[in-house]
C-alpha cells in the first residue's frame, strides 16, 4: 500500500513542477490558421502527416486554448486555430488510492498530465463515452481500458456506478 503512496505523491510532484504559459494573459494580434489536426485517438498531424516527436506534441499541448467550440496554439505574438476531432487529450491510465466513496483517481493523459479526479477535474459521460476535464475548458476522452478499470473501482448506489475521488462522486452510468 505504501507504493501507491509513494507513486501518487510522485506524480502529484511532477504535476506541480509542470509550469504552464500564461495563455489567458496573452491575446496575440496576429490569428490564422494552421494545418495542424489532433485525432479522436490524440494522435497530432500537421499537414497530414502524423506528429511523432512527443516533446513537441507535449509543447504544443501547452500552448493549446479553447475558445467556444474551437482551439488554438497561443503564443505571446499569434494565435492559430487548429482541428481536433473529439477532444485535444486522452486518458492513457489511472492509478486509484483508497476504495469506495474515500478513493483518490489519479489520471495520466496522453500529453504527460497527471491530474487527480475533483470539482474542478470531473469524470463525466457524454453517451456511453467517458471524458474528464484536465485544464481550462480542455476535455480528454477516456480510454476504453481505462474506463474498465474505473468500473472495477466503481460502486453501485441507487441503480448507479459511482466513483469517488477527492470526497466527489462521478456518475459512471445506470446499472439497468
Amino acid at each position: 500500500m505504501a507504493d501507491i503512496e509513494q507513486l501518487f505523491d510522485t506524480l502529484l510532484s511532477l504535476q506541480k513542477q509542470k509550469r504552464l504559459p500564461p495563455l489567458e494573459q496573452w491575446q496575440p494580434a496576429k490569428r490564422g490558421q494552421v494545418d495542424i489536426r489532433i485525432d479522436r485517438e490524440g494522435r497530432w498531424f500537421h499537414e497530414g502527416d502524423e506528429i511523432k516527436r512527443q516533446p513537441l506534441i507535449d509543447l504544443f499541448a501547452t500552448l493549446l486554448r479553447k475558445e467556444g467550440g474551437d482551439y488554438f496554439l497561443v503564443t505571446p505574438v499569434e494565435q492559430m486555430q487548429i482541428t481536433v476531432e473529439d477532444s485535444p487529450f486522452v486518458v492513457v491510465d489511472m492509478d486509484v488510492r483508497g476504495q469506495g466513496e474515500s478513493a483518490d483517481v489519479l489520471f495520466t493523459t496522453n500529453v504527460g498530465d497527471y491530474v487527480l479526479a475533483d470539482t474542478a477535474h470531473e469524470i463525466f459521460m457524454i453517451g456511453d463515452t467517458p471524458y474528464f476535464f484536465v485544464r481550462d475548458g480542455l476535455m480528454a476522452r477516456i480510454r476504453r481500458s481505462v474506463f474498465y478499470r474505473m468500473v472495477d473501482a466503481g460502486i453501485q448506489q441507487n441503480g448507479a456506478l459511482w466513483i469517488y475521488s477527492q470526497g466527489t462522486g462521478f456518475n459512471l452510468g445506470s446499472l439497468t
